[in-house]
């Protein structure tokens, strides 16, 4: 089912280009958290990062250290967010694969300082470490 990304990527719908390839889009975000917000998408229509081709995964993987070079240097930010969510359950709301960089600026006023973020860490006991550690290993 086509997504507002595949219709970007067709030029269906217009966008803010920032960096284009064969295999990846970045383009500023409409509903930008801070000045500099950027999407950086896929030209593959997957819905989860796990889904993705290695290729395309590599793409972007190439692409978003030099983005976030720009961006700061673009807007005079520091600090940066990377945000990626996969299913509904993580807040993704664009079934398309996504990365979001959103520069950081504390000093701006509320609405405009970039993502935030609550953590609340767990404690992981060591047996559960290991059994875990040990399942994910087999599961590559």
């Amino acid at each position: 089912m086509p997504t507002i990304f595949s219709k970007i990527i067709a030029g269906e719908i217009p966008c803010h280009r920032i960096y284009e390839d064969d295999l990846v889009l970045a383009f500023l975000d409409i509903g930008p958290l801070s000045k500099g917000h950027t999407l950086v998408i896929p030209k593959e229509a997957k819905a989860t990062l796990a889904e993705l081709s290695d290729e395309s995964a590599a793409a972007i993987g190439r692409i978003l250290p030099r983005l976030c070079r720009a961006i700061v240097k673009a807007t005079g930010c520091t600090d940066y967010n990377i945000l990626q969510n996969n299913g509904p359950a993580a807040h993704q709301a664009v079934f398309h694969v996504h990365f979001h960089i959103i520069p950081r600026f504390p000093e701006a006023p509320t609405g405009q300082q970039g993502l935030g973020i609550e953590w609340e860490s767990g404690k992981l006991p060591q047996e559960q470490a290991e059994a875990l550690s040990e399942a994910i290993r087999a599961a590559l």
